[in-house]
Order: structure tokens, then sequence, then C-alpha cells
């Protein structure tokens, strides 16, 4: 009762519960993510995750909280939340206008710093040729800036238009108080230089991080197209009519010929086709369909003409599953990411104390002139905005979570990919995961009529996901099943169910024995009312890229080790074959976990694996990983799928993983080396604050570009 009643009060909190997600633009950087998540977790929200690299802002909110009113307070701080329709055709940029207006009047007030052309040096044709540029930074920065600041959360933009400001004011004061000095204090070329070239850094920004996102670009490809609704009026006249696939119901039937792309999951219900599935497979090689088989939404029909029933749409198809996925990894933070949001956080005052600093010490300390003393204050504000700092991770997870999606790894977080760095030793199931489970009936005895003896088999193995079951009914399909009253699935031991006539059956591993018997050299037995009624040996076949695998990771120094439910001898022999030292045989689900457990404190440990008994061990281990063919909950319990069903792309996960941490420490480096050599170099007056916007911009142009060699890279 008191189950019942925690599970009442759990679905009640959830359904009390609301989940969030909405694409926000002018989110170019890890500190506009920062501000908009700070904010969100201000206003009670929780699970607040905003991703620069992707524009997408997930939260869940709880009964009560508007949305709309939350949406406001983002576009109150500067942004804007795309709403309705706006998300499909807001493609432009923000930024390439302002840029395009602002280089216009920039280049010629930079002119007159090498050409000795008298208008050009005039004071009002500066300040004519600055006002266009400052109006566009007061827009453009000046209203983010000070939206963030209402809001208690500074963004970058408070240093760029504090700077930009404070060269403009300068200026002008000057030029009226020291008019026969004016050109002395004219730094109307700063402010226009601050407000371009940071324009610039934002929008070279922009692009490559929409290049880092492509993956998802991709997939969602696959998902555009049409489909041919087949509709019988009432007198059976039929007719054709083509409809966009989102306009697609569940059990309509559709028509799909040669060339076509299957529009939504299904399956077939009448006709052959040969289907190219190498996006969700690998395979190049089409597969051949009949009546009853699957389609997947996305593949394309390479040869024939079917018409299949739509068993699954919108949000609910296999690749509408990997696209979240995919979303939902990209916006998962790694530890590393953790500590620069919170370095981050924290940068904008600091900075802002640091340029007073560096004013105070200029001009009282040191003596240096005024002038000097305020370029240089505004040289270090430009200089240090963190947007290198936050760009230095999701650029570099962006990147290796789309190459691996490409390469058909499906990993579920930015966490899973930098755990990679510290594994240590894996360990494999071994029927389907190391042997390729395409199990053949090699022998079988019975007591009973073999007619009998298969049709209560294979009607007994139908309730099961395990790869001996699926071999077992694809080989004895043309039997006749039998119906029981009762079954179940033991896991780890086998199945058990009860026909019309209260007989008892029991289908399974020699654990079904319970050592009332000495015969345990079989692979399944079956059982009548715990009598043995016959028995079946399977024979498997190791995955023919499987012995390459292990002789890599082997080579690697990588511990490697078996831990199955199957027999000593099987698991021992085919341990010899591959490679593997290390044997944990006859293995029960619980068993499989607290073995795992023991050789988890050895060190950082993957499990492979794909079946039911494996769930455990696979959510326990640091990172599970299950291939394409494996029982939902496999797939559902590991961080990472190999959709390809190939256990060569293991390797390839891995050395990806460790490639994009190194990546990682490769951007923060640079980031953090930036700030903290050119703030220095700024405050003592060695860097001007025009070459200090080119230089802050360049930085986050140098870890995009970073980011992206790992999409080309070789990793091993």
């Amino acid at each position: 009762m008191i189950k019942i009643f925690d599970s009442l009060k759990i679905s009640y909190f959830c359904s009390m519960q609301q989940s969030i997600q909405c694409k926000v633009d002018g989110m170019t950087c890890g500190n506009c993510a920062l501000t908009i998540t700070n904010y969100l977790n201000k206003k009670g929200v929780t699970d607040a995750v905003a991703n620069a690299s992707t524009g997408d802002v997930s939260f869940v909110i709880e009964e009560g909280l508007d949305v709309d009113s939350l949406y406001d307070g983002i576009d109150n701080l500067g942004f804007k939340v795309l709403r309705g329709d706006e998300e499909e055709t807001q493609t432009h940029s923000s930024v390439k206008p302002f840029l395009i207006i602002a280089s216009i009047f920039w280049v010629p007030l930079m002119a007159h710093m090498f050409i000795p052309w008298k208008p050009l040096h005039a004071p009002l044709t500066q300040l004519i040729l600055v006002l266009p540029v400052f109006i566009i930074g007061t827009i453009y920065f000046g209203k983010s800036a000070f939206r963030s600041l209402m809001n208690g959360i500074p963004n970058m933009d408070v240093l760029v238009f504090i700077g930009a400001t404070a060269a403009f004011i300068y200026s002008i004061t000057g030029w009226i108080l020291h008019p026969e000095a004016v050109h002395q204090y004219l730094f109307f070329e700063t402010t226009a230089s601050i407000i371009t070239l940071v324009l610039a850094g934002n929008f070279l920004e922009e692009y490559a991080v929409q290049s880092t996102a492509s993956s998802i670009k991709e997939l969602m490809k696959y998902q555009k197209t049409s489909a041919k609704l087949i509709l019988t009026d009432s007198i059976g006249k039929v007719t054709i009519t083509t409809i966009d696939h989102d306009e697609v119901k569940l059990q309509d039937i559709l028509q799909v010929n040669t060339g076509d792309k299957i529009p939504v999951d299904g399956i077939i219900t009448q006709g052959n086709a040969a289907i190219d599935e190498s996006m969700m497979t690998g395979e190049s090689i089409p597969n051949a369909k009949g009546i009853g088989d699957s389609v997947t939404g996305g593949t394309i029909l390479t040869e024939g003409n079917i018409q299949m029933k739509a068993t699954a749409i919108g949000n609910n198809t296999a690749l509408s599953t990997i696209i979240k996925l995919v979303h939902q990894a990209q916006a998962t933070k790694p530890p590393m990411q953790k500590l620069a949001d919170k370095i981050s956080a924290v940068f904008v005052p600091l900075v802002i104390g640091v340029a007073l600093l560096t004013f105070l010490l200029n001009y009282f300390a040191f003596e240096v002139s005024f002038q000097n003393s305020m370029m240089r204050t505004i040289a270090v504000m430009v200089i240090a905005c963190p947007c290198a700092m936050g760009l230095a991770t999701p650029a570099a997870v962006m990147v290796g979570l789309g190459r691996a999606a490409r390469n058909g790894i499906l990993i579920k977080g930015g966490d899973t990919l930098e755990k990679f760095k510290d594994i240590k030793q894996f360990v494999f199931d071994k029927t389907g995961t190391l042997t390729t489970g395409q199990l053949k009936i090699d022998q079988y005895q019975t007591t009973l009529d073999e007619k009998d003896f298969k049709n209560i088999v294979y009607s007994l193995e139908q309730f099961s996901s395990h790869p001996i079951a699926k071999s077992i009914c694809k080989e004895w399909v043309s039997n006749t099943p039998i119906s029981f009253t009762l079954s179940e699935e033991i896991k780890g031991i086998g199945l058990k169910a009860t026909d019309h006539d209260q007989n008892e059956w029991q289908l399974g591993s020699y654990r079904l024995l319970n050592n009332t018997s000495s015969a345990d050299d079989h692979d399944l037995y079956l059982l009548k009312n715990n009598e043995i009624a016959g028995w079946i040996d399977m024979k498997d076949e190791l995955r023919p890229e499987a012995k390459s695998v292990i002789e890599q990771l082997n080579a690697k120094g990588y511990r490697t080790l078996l831990l199955s439910g199957d027999r000593k001898e099987t698991c021992e022999k085919i341990a010899s074959t591959l490679g593997i030292a290390e044997v944990f045989s006859e293995q029960l689900p619980a068993d499989k976990l607290n073995t795992l457990q023991q050789i988890m404190q050895s060190g950082r440990t993957v499990m492979v694996g794909d079946g039911i008994n494996d769930a455990p061990a696979l959510a326990k281990a640091d990172i599970g990983i299950s291939l394409s063919d494996a029982s939902q909950i496999a797939m559902q319990s590991a961080q990472v799928i190999l959709l390809k069903n190939n256990l060569s792309l293991l390797p390839q996960a891995l050395f990806l993983g460790k490639h994009t941490f190194i990546t990682i420490k490769q951007n923060l480096f640079w980031a953090f080396f930036y700030n903290i050599v050119a703030i220095p170099i700024a405050a003592s007056g060695l860097l001007t604050p025009t070459w200090g916007a080119g230089i802050m911009a360049l930085s986050d142009i140098v870890l995009i570009i970073n980011s992206l060699r790992l999409k080309y890279k070789k990793v091993h």
C-alpha cells in the first residue's frame, strides 16, 4: 500500500511539472548562455540549460509558472525567444546588417591615421563618422548591457559598451575642454574599432558555431519529405494524395515507390522492396523487405513499390528519437564546462574591478597621464571579455558529438565524452555483443513428440527478446503457437508458463534444474512440471570485428574482461579465441552487478552489453555501451549506442572521446592564457583598445577553428 501511495505521489508530482524547450536568437557565446541560465534559475525553474552552440534553451517549470512571462524576461535580457513560426523563418544573421553599416563608417575613420588629408582629421568629420557606429553599438551592446545590469546578471556586452562609451565621452570632453590641442584627446576611432571589431567577431563566431551544429541539421534533412496518402471512400474508390510527412496520422496507409524516402516509421502491408537503411545502420547494401517487416522514416526505397501502415509519427519516430537524444547530449554540461561557467559568472564584475584598479594605479601611483590611463583602462575591459572561456567546452563537445552521430555513434551526453579519458577497463557481455547473436540450432533431443516439442519451445520463446529466443523463433517460425494462461520471464534464468491443462513449462539454462540433475552441458532445457522434457544446443558465431577490437584495446593497455551468464566452458573458449584474459561466467543479473562493482574498484569501467540482464550493469558502469539491435531497456540504460550495430565503432568512440577532451583542454588553455597574458599587457599600455578588440574577436575564432579540426582529424 505504501509503494502504491509513493508511486501516486511521484505521478502527481510529475504531472505538476512541464518541460519547456525553445530557440533563442542572439545567444552567441557562453556568457550569453550563462546569463539566460542564471535568469531562469532566479525565476525558480529547474534543470535550466542554455546552449550557445545550438541556440536551444530548455528548463522544467512547476504548475503555475507563466512560460510567456519567462520568455518576455529572456527578451528583456537583450535576446529574442523565437515563438511559433519564427523558428522556421528566422534564419538570417542579426549581426550582419549592423556589421556592414559599422564597417562603412569605420574604414574612413581609421583612414585618417594613414592618410594626411585634412578633412579626415577634422573633429567634426570624425564625429559624423563615429556617430552611426556608436548608435549601432548602443542598440546592439548598450541595450543588452543595460538590461543585464538591471537583472543583476552582467554580461560581456557591459565591458564592450563601457569601453566604447568611455572612449567616445573622453573624446567629446577633450574636444570641448581643450580645443587648442584637440587631436591629443580624440579617440573616436577607438570607439568605432571596439564596436566594429567585436561585431565582426560575433558574426564570425555565429557563423562558425553554426558549422559545429551541422550534425543535427544533417539528421533533420532526413525528416523533411512528403508522403503519398491512400484514401478509400465509401464505395471503394481509391485516391492517392500527397501530404507533408508531419501531416501523417497513426494507422494511415501510405504508398512508397522506387526512389521515395520513407516518410514515417511503419509496417509494410503490401509489396516488396529493397530499402537503403545506411543512415540508421551504416550498411550500404539495401535490405530486402516484405509484408510484415518494419520500415524506418528517413530511409530510402531503392527498388520496388510498397504500401505501409504508419505506426510512429512526429517525435515518436526512430529518427526523431535520435535527434532528440543528440539535442539532449549537446545540452549536458561536462564538469570542465561547469567550471568555466562558474569562472565566467564572476568574470565581468572582476574585470570591471581590475579596470578601475588599472586606472587608479596608472594615474595616481605611476603618474601616467589621464589620457593614457583611460586608454589602458578601456583596453583592459575590451580585451577581457570572457566569450572564449564560455565557448571553449561547448564548441568542442558539439563537434565531437556531431562527428560521433555521423559515424553511427549516439552519445547521450557531453559529460560522457569527457569520461572516456579516464577509462581503464572494458567489460563485455558475450551473447549478442561479442557474438553475432545470430544463433543456429545445433542439435536437440526430447521425450515429447518432436512437433509438440517445437511448438512449445517456439511459443515460449515468443515472450523473450533474448538473442537465443529470436534465433529459435526465426528457425521454427512455421510451427503452431500454443496459448498459455500465464507466462513470465525470469531474468538470467529463462521462461515460465502454464498451459490450459495446468502443466507448468519452463525453458532456460541449466539453472532451471536446481541441482536435481547432473546434466548441465546443454544450452537450453525444457522442463514439464519440473521434469526434463528436452534440451537444445545452439551454435553462435563471433562477430567478425570482435577479435580486432579486443586486440586494439589490449594493445592500448586497457584491461578487457568477459562477464556473461553463459557456461564457464563456453565463455573461456570465446575469451581464449579473442584474447580476453579474465572471465566471469554463469552470472545472474544481480551477480553481474555485484561483480561489476568489484571490477570498478580497479578503475573507471566501460560495460558493453545488449540484453535485459545487462541493463543494471550498463546503468552502473562509468560508461554503458549498447549495440543498436539490443533490447530497449539495454539501450535506455546505456550512455552510448553503436547505431550501426558494429562493435568496431567502440575504439572510435573511445578515441573520439579522448580527443574531444584534448580539444577542450587546448581551448581552455588558450582562453585562460589569452586573458591572463593580455590583461596585464593592456594595463601596462602596450596594447591599445583597438588591438584589444581585434585580438578578443580573434580568440573566439581560434577556439572555433581548433574545435572544427576535431571534425576531420584522425583519432586513434
